[in-house]
Formats: structure tokens, C-alpha cells, sequence
């Protein structure tokens, strides 16, 4: 494996845990606010209604497009570019027409501010009200049973605190990506469910390999402090930590810039993600594994054994 980091390097990343555990709560804490006072810009998926995506062949103004959907009451209608000045994507309520109906009426209300065929329908969505919501409460159900499988797994695998320590560190990278999906108003659909569940994914991947570094340190470091077996454990696999985080970061990240719209939400979402993911495989998910350790209760058992 490359190494980045020189072997014997100890950087003491234990030692700054609380100042980094204050600053994932303030965080937090920010995006949670957000959440409260704006919610969240919920797509098509999840908040119902109808979405249709027009292609002009010259470059269109969006009040040029209002004005005709007025006709068709559509005017006051979420319209905004789509990738383009020559793409146009319109969201309005729930209609009782059909999806071919409401192709029809667009295509008859735009007719006389763009004549000569200057358009094309290219797609139209419709999700019902009571759709959107089934579709909201089964998205935090995935979530909630992704994260609980983890916990479970973890705690099998290593032992009730490196489960919590994980858990913890799930929640963290969660609530940092959908507060950042809040303040930015990104559109909510079910494409950000999906980088969440990506997300929750490659952090606990992340948190394993820094696990079982720990749990072979203690083995044979048996005089060390438990801080040291932490601290030693995350500098011994910070080069693996390194390399994995930046070449998903990288690709991320160029997705998010030269991705397009279709996919920009998603892309947002894992920057973020993996940004938060690396961040709280080092210290969140260890700290609290050490917080555990070291709590009085625990020291004085160990002391009886």
C-alpha cells in the first residue's frame, strides 16, 4: 500500500478530540436550525406534483415562459433553468390531469410565444400527495434500518462501545449532509436518500478499518494507555484513510462540477459526506470508544479484575 504518512508518525489527534467533537456540534446544531426554520426544498418525490422539462432551441427567458403557462393557471409555477439558458424546468402542484393531458396543455399555452415548433416536451413527472409521503416515511425508514444493521453489526463484530462509537459517527455524518442540504436549498428527492445510504456505507468502512486497527493494537500493547492505542491505531491507517478519502472525494467532487443538474444534488450530497465520513472515522467514532474505556465505572471493574 502507499504511504503517505511516514511510518512512526504520531500526530496526536486524541488530544484535540473534544475541540473537534464542540466543533461537529456546532455544525450540527446550524443545520438542524436550518432544517427547522427553512425544511427542506423537497423534489417532485417526496412534496407531489408535477414536473416537466422543456428544450427550446434558442436560449429562453424564464418570465417568457410564465407568461404563456398564465393561460393554463401555471404561472405561479417553481420555473428555473435546468442545466442550461436553453433548458427550462417547470414544478407546479399536483393536477388531476393525466401526464399526456398535461403535455397537451403546455404544449397549446406555449404555442403563441413560441412559434414555428421553437420547443419540446423532453419529460413530465407526476407523483400524487399521498405518494410523496409514503415515499418520505420509507426513505427515513431506510436510513433508521441502515444505521441500526450497523450498530448491530459493529457490536458483533467488535463490542457494545466500538457499535455506539459507530452508530454515533453514522448519525454525525447524516445530519452534516442534510443540514448542508438544507442551507443550500438543494432540491430534496430521493437521488440524496440515496448518497445518504452511499454515505453511511463508506463511513462505516471507513470506522471498521480504524477498529481493527485498535482492537490488534490491544493486543500487543497491553501497557499502553488506551489514548495511546487510539491515537497510535488512527496514525497507522491514516495513509489508507488518505488515499481512499481523496480519490472518492476527487471524483465527487468533478461529478458536482461537470456532473449537470440530473445528478448535482447527489454529487453535493457525497462531497459532503465523504468530507464528514473521514472526518468522524477519526474523531468521533474513536473518541467515543475512548470516552467508554475510560469512563469511571469501567476503570474501576478493570481494576477488580
Amino acid at each position: 500500500m502507499i504511504q503517505f504518512i511516514k511510518p512512526g508518525t504520531n500526530i496526536n489527534f486524541i488530544g484535540i478530540r473534544k475541540t473537534a467533537i464542540t466543533v461537529s456540534i456546532v455544525l450540527i446544531v446550524i443545520g438542524l436550525l436550518s432544517v427547522a426554520i427553512k425544511g427542506f426544498n423537497y423534489g417532485i418525490d417526496f412534496s407531489g406534483g408535477t414536473m416537466v422539462q422543456l428544450l427550446f432551441k434558442e436560449d429562453v427567458h424564464i418570465d417568457k415562459v410564465r407568461k404563456g403557462l398564465t393561460g393554463i393557471n401555471m404561472g405561479d409555477s417553481t420555473i428555473q433553468h435546468y442545466g442550461g439558458s436553453k433548458e427550462v424546468i417547470v414544478r407546479a402542484k399536483a393536477t388531476p390531469e393525466t401526464l399526456e393531458d398535461i403535455g397537451k396543455k403546455i404544449t397549446g399555452a406555449l404555442s403563441s410565444e413560441f412559434p414555428n415548433d421553437g420547443f419540446e416536451i423532453r419529460r413530465v413527472e407526476m407523483v400524487g400527495p399521498k405518494v410523496g409521503k409514503d415515499l418520505r416515511q420509507k426513505a427515513l425508514l431506510s436510513l433508521f434500518y441502515a444505521m441500526l444493521f450497523m450498530l448491530v453489526y459493529i457490536w458483533w463484530r467488535f463490542e457494545f462501545a466500538f457499535g455506539m462509537g459507530a452508530m454515533i459517527a453514522l448519525m454525525h455524518d447524516v445530519l452534516i449532509t442534510v443540514g448542508v442540504i438544507s442551507i443550500t436549498n438543494t432540491e430534496f428527492d430521493l437521488t440524496i436518500v440515496a448518497a445518504l445510504l452511499t454515505i453511511v456505507g463508506y463511513s462505516i468502512n471507513d470506522t471498521i478499518v480504524v477498529y481493527d486497527r485498535i482492537r490488534e493494537n490491544l493486543k500487543g500493547m497491553k501497557r499502553e494507555s488506551y489514548s495511546d492505542i487510539v491515537n497510535r491505531s488512527i496514525n497507522e491507517t491514516l495513509s489508507r484513510t488518505i488515499l481512499t478519502s481523496f480519490t472518492v472525494f476527487m471524483v465527487a467532487l468533478i461529478l458536482f462540477l461537470f456532473g449537470g443538474e440530473v445528478i448535482n444534488g447527489f454529487s453535493l450530497a457525497m462531497v459532503v459526506g465523504v468530507v464528514a465520513g473521514t472526518y468522524s472515522s477519526i474523531y468521533i467514532a474513536s473518541p467515543i470508544v475512548l470516552f467508554w474505556e475510560e469512563r469511571p465505572s469501567r476503570r474501576l471493574s478493570s481494576t477488580k479484575k
